[in-house]
C-alpha cells in the first residue's frame, strides 16, 4: 500500500509538471501573427494568447498612423502647428527610435511617412520617378525635426506635413511588450512572431531551445541556416519580393530616407539582438547602410548580431557568428 502511494504521489507531480505547447496564427495589424505558448493545459494557454492579442490591440491604438484617433495620428495631425501630449511608453519609444536613427546616420528614420509614394512596387511601375519628383519626396523627412518635451510629454513635429510611422520598430516593440505580458501572467515559455519580428523566451517542452530557420533570399523555399533563439530576438527585412529592375539595376522596396532612392546591393537582413525593438530597427537601418557600412556598425555593438545577403546572393555575417555551425546541411 505504502508503494502504490509513493508511485501515485510522483504521478501527481510529473502530471502537475506536465505541459503542453500551443500554437495559434491571425491576421493582426494587417499582417500575418504567430503565437506560440508552453502551458499546463488548453485552457491556460489560450488565456494566455488572447492576452497577448489584447496587448497587440492595446499599442495598436496607441501607436498607429493608419487609425486617425491614436496619439501618434494627434501627432502627425498637428504637424507644425503644435505639441501633442502621449502616454509615457509612446514618448519613450519615439525617443529610443531616434536615438538609432543618430546611430544609423538617418538610414532608420520614423519620419520616413511622408514620403510621397512615387515608387511602387505592384508591377506597374514602367519607368524611374525624376530626380526632382525624388528631391521632392524627402522634403517633409527628418529625425531632427522632431521635438520632445520630457517634462511636458510632448511630440512635436517641427514643419507642416511632416508624418511618424512606427512601423519599423513598433512591430518589435509589440513582440517585447507581449513577451513581458506573458512573464507576469506566468508563462514561462513561448514564441511570438509579429510579422515576422520574432522573441522567443524559456524552453519548448522537452528541453529543446526555440529555433528560427532563415530563408534563403534567393529561393525562398530552401532555408540557408537554423539558429536557436534563447531569451532573444531575430528580425529579417528582405526585398527578395517586392523590387523593380530598371537598366539592369535592382530597386528595392525599403526606401533611403535621407535620399529618396531605394536600397541597394542588399537582398536580406537578419538582425539577431536581446530584444525584438532593437533588432527591428536596426534591420532597416543596415538595410539602407549596406554590406560594409551595416557590418562596421553591427561589429561595434555589444550583444548585436546580423547576416547580410547581397544582390549576388553572397552572405556576409557579422564577427560573432558561426555561419558553418548553423547551415543547413
Amino acid at each position: 500500500m505504502k508503494s502504490v502511494l509513493i508511485f501515485m504521489f510522483i504521478l501527481q507531480v510529473f502530471m502537475a509538471d506536465a505541459q503542453i505547447q500551443v500554437k495559434r496564427t491571425t491576421q493582426l495589424l494587417g499582417s500575418p501573427f504567430e503565437m506560440t505558448v508552453v502551458a499546463k493545459d488548453t485552457v491556460q494557454a489560450n488565456a494566455y494568447i488572447d492576452a497577448a492579442i489584447g496587448e497587440v490591440k492595446r499599442i495598436e491604438n496607441l501607436i498607429s498612423d493608419w487609425i486617425p484617433t491614436t496619439q501618434i495620428s494627434k501627432v502627425n495631425q498637428n504637424a507644425g502647428s503644435k505639441p501633442i501630449k502621449v502616454d509615457q511608453e509612446v514618448f519613450e519609444l519615439v525617443e529610443r527610435a531616434i536615438k538609432i536613427s543618430k546611430l544609423t546616420n538617418g538610414a532608420f528614420d520614423i519620419s520616413y511617412a511622408s514620403m510621397d509614394r512615387i515608387w511602387k512596387f505592384d508591377g506597374t511601375m514602367k519607368e524611374m520617378p525624376t530626380e526632382e519628383a525624388i528631391k521632392k519626396s524627402v522634403a517633409k523627412v527628418g529625425y531632427q525635426n522632431i521635438i520632445l518635451n520630457t517634462d511636458e510629454s510632448t511630440i512635436f513635429l517641427k514643419n507642416e506635413g511632416m508624418k511618424l510611422g512606427l512601423g519599423g520598430i513598433g512591430q518589435g516593440y509589440i513582440a517585447d511588450k507581449i513577451k513581458a505580458l506573458m512573464l507576469s501572467k506566468g508563462c514561462k515559455s513561448g514564441i511570438v512572431n509579429v510579422s515576422g519580428d520574432i522573441f522567443a523566451w524559456g524552453k519548448q517542452p522537452d528541453g529543446k531551445p526555440w529555433t528560427v530557420a532563415i530563408v534563403n533570399p534567393m529561393n525562398k523555399n530552401k532555408v540557408f541556416a537554423t539558429f536557436p533563439l534563447e531569451d532573444s530576438a531575430v528580425e529579417t527585412s528582405g526585398s527578395y519580393e517586392k523590387y523593380v529592375t530598371f537598366n539592369g539595376k535592382r530597386y528595392s522596396h525599403i526606401i533611403d530616407p535621407r535620399t529618396g532612392y531605394p536600397a541597394t546591393g542588399v537582398v536580406s537582413v537578419s538582425v539577431f539582438a536581446k530584444t525584438t525593438e532593437i533588432a527591428d530597427a536596426l534591420a532597416t537601418g543596415i538595410f539602407v547602410l549596406g554590406v560594409e557600412v551595416g557590418l562596421d556598425l553591427v561589429n561595434q555593438l555589444k550583444g548585436i548580431e546580423c547576416i547580410i545577403v547581397d544582390d549576388q546572393g553572397s552572405v556576409h555575417a557579422s564577427k560573432n557568428i558561426d555561419l558553418k555551425k548553423f547551415e543547413k546541411q
